[in-house]
This record gives C-alpha cells, sequence and structure tokens, in this order.
C-alpha cells in the first residue's frame, strides 16, 4: 500500500503561494490549503503552528525573493531605494501577498536579510547609532503600508477598479463649493489613489530620506561644534 505523501515546508508554501494568487487573500485557510494538497490539515500544523505562522512564512519568501541578489550600490539613499523598489516589484508580481505582508507582517531569513540592508545602508547615512533603529522602523511601515495598499488595489477586479475610479471623479468633481470649498477648487487636479501609485511611492520614500539626511546633517554639524 502506498503511504501517503510527506509534505515539506517548501512544498506546502508552494501550495499556500499559489492558492494565493488565484483567490482572495481574505478567504484563505488551511483547510483549503490542506485539501488542495490532498491532505488533511494535521499534516500542515506539524510545520506551521496556525494559519498566521504560514502566512508569516508566505510574505517572508518573498523578501528572500526581493533581497536575492543585492549587492549596495551607491551612497546609502541608493541603497535604500533600491531595496524599496525590490519590495515593491516583487509584490507587485504577488499582490495578494503583499496584503498578508501587510497584515501578518514576516519573521525569518528573508526579514532578517531586509533588515540587515537598511540597517547597514541607514548606519552609513551618519545619523547617531540611537537613531538608526528608529528610521529603519519607519521605514520599514512606510514601504508596508504602501506596498500593502498597492496589493489590495491590484488583487481588485478591473470593472470595480474602474467604478471606484469613477465614484471618486463624481463625488470629487460634483462637491458642493459652499460645503467643501477646496475639494471644489482643486477638484480637476486631484489624483485618485488607485492613479500614479509608483511615482507616489517614489516621491512619499524620498520625502522620508530627506528627512534622514537632514537629521544626518544636523547630527554631524553638532558632532563638529562639541569637537
Amino acid at each position: 500500500m502506498t503511504g501517503r505523501r510527506r509534505w515539506s515546508s517548501d512544498d506546502i508554501l508552494d501550495a499556500a503561494g499559489k492558492l494565493l494568487e488565484g483567490g482572495d487573500a481574505e478567504a484563505f485557510s488551511v483547510r483549503k490549503l490542506a485539501a488542495a494538497l490532498g491532505t488533511d490539515s494535521s499534516s500542515l500544523y506539524r510545520h506551521f503552528r496556525n494559519k498566521a505562522e504560514l502566512l508569516r512564512a508566505v510574505a517572508d519568501r518573498a523578501l528572500l525573493t526581493a533581497i536575492e541578489g543585492y549587492e549596495p550600490e551607491g551612497d546609502w539613499r541608493q541603497c535604500v531605494t533600491d531595496i524599496a523598489f525590490r519590495l515593491r516589484e516583487v509584490f507587485a508580481r504577488q499582490p495578494q501577498i503583499a496584503t498578508v505582508w501587510g497584515r501578518y507582517a514576516s519573521g525569518g531569513s528573508g526579514s532578517r536579510a531586509v533588515l540587515e540592508a537598511l540597517l547597514q545602508a541607514l548606519r552609513s547615512s551618519g545619523l547617531p547609532d540611537e537613531r538608526v533603529p528608529v528610521h529603519c522602523h519607519r521605514l520599514a511601515v512606510l514601504v508596508t503600508a504602501l506596498i500593502a495598499s498597492d496589493g489590495g488595489i491590484s488583487t481588485l477586479a478591473a470593472e470595480d477598479f474602474e467604478h471606484g475610479m469613477e465614484s471618486f471623479r463624481v463625488a470629487v468633481l460634483g462637491a458642493d463649493p459652499e460645503r467643501f470649498p477646496a475639494v471644489a477648487h482643486f477638484a480637476r487636479e486631484i489624483r485618485p489613489l488607485g492613479a500614479d501609485r509608483r511615482n507616489a511611492y517614489e516621491d512619499i520614500l524620498t520625502a522620508h530620506l530627506d528627512q534622514i539626511e537632514a537629521e544626518a546633517n544636523a547630527s554631524r554639524r553638532n558632532s563638529d561644534i562639541s569637537a
């Protein structure tokens, strides 16, 4: 009699990724994953204690893919920008997993590798050591939130996306100028949430890097004065 196949952690994560690609992350369950593998949930819990741990591992794999082959080039700003866009590009190909990352985060070798790269870049910016983890956390929150938001929008059906864009245009262009004077004034220039997101990502990231650079420069000036 042929024994039941033993699934490895990698097999399970492969199947979870495919299941997420083809459906809504909200509807993902260990039971559905087990059914897709032709096994029962208990066999998966030998590898992952619960759904949250499994999904963190799925997100962590995406981080590993993003950081694979990364080599620091240029100054610290270029390094941080490279990391941020590597993450965005990987999750853009896996938008359901982007929403998983935004909700469950990750905690594994991928997360460690991304953190190491970010910390090394920030440490070379001239920030005092005590400020490096602060800005690393802020960048992580910023990048994760923007990428997860992209993922949520990207998974909408084309019809739903267009309906949302049109609803926004109607709401803005139809704003009563007496109740909403600023909205009415800027109505034709306001962009809907789903528009031009790559440039918005770059602009928001650049603004935070400018803040880090200003803080690092101020720290160097204070050190020079103290010396």
